[in-house]
């Protein structure tokens, strides 16, 4: 065991500086854009507020549709214009193969915490930036878990994930009418974020009467 935690821990400073090497050569643009996109993020992030525990527990427990709602209309809108944005030449992406058993056991893992701690990778730095120290501490064991993975990635996590299936991507299987089929999955996905119905757990109204030390907003 000291012996693979040594090589693990040697290796380390290559696949971090590996890490920013990627990202520097992936061309995302300038960093006033970049900015730019993280301040409009954020924005809708709070205009929305799922930011909130209450929207991500609500969502969990199916008694606030608010994350859906805005997690489809998100996905139907995107998917169209990030398609065709890619088919200009104006953006790129970087397609992840599809690896079921991993996916599986990290997609249960991930919702199982994201219920418990009311938040998501996209909502916990803005309520960061809101002074939340309950998901700094959780963003920090975010990071401990992201570097044991890393560690043990070889030795132990990348048996546990399975075999891969490709980097698969619904436009490819229907070959020939690929735009049509991103038009259409874009346009059903964003007409169901539309029908889901609009269902808070707490809206303003309820907060409104109730005592300081029991709203849910100020604590």
């Amino acid at each position: 065991m000291d012996i693979i935690v040594k090589t693990a821990g040697d290796d380390l400073p290559s696949r971090v500086a590996q890490m920013f090497e990627n990202v520097i050569h992936q061309g995302h643009g300038s960093l006033v854009l970049v900015f730019l996109i993280g301040i409009m993020f954020g924005g809708i992030i709070q205009y929305t507020r799922v930011d909130k525990f209450e929207k991500i527990a609500g969502f969990a427990m199916l008694k606030d549709t608010i994350v859906p709602k805005m997690l489809f209309l998100t996905v139907g809108l995107a998917s169209i214009g990030l398609y065709f944005m890619v088919e200009a030449g104006w953006a790129h992406y970087h397609i992840k193969p599809v690896i079921w058993q991993g996916l599986i056991i990290g997609g249960t893992l991930f919702g199982i915490s994201m219920a418990i701690f009311g938040k998501c990778p996209g909502t916990g730095p803005v309520s960061i930036a809101e002074g939340r120290i309950d998901v700094l501490i959780g963003a920090i064991g975010g990071l401990f878990g992201g570097l044991v993975f890393t560690l043990y990635y070889n030795d132990f996590f990348k048996g546990l994930m399975g075999a891969s299936a490709g980097k698969l991507t619904l436009p490819h299987f229907f070959p020939g009418h690929e735009h049509l089929v991103v038009l259409i999955f874009g346009i059903v996905v964003t007409i169901i974020a539309i029908l889901i119905p609009k269902v808070e757990m707490f809206d303003e109204a309820d907060l409104s009467k109730l005592p300081d030390d029991m709203r849910p907003d100020r604590q």
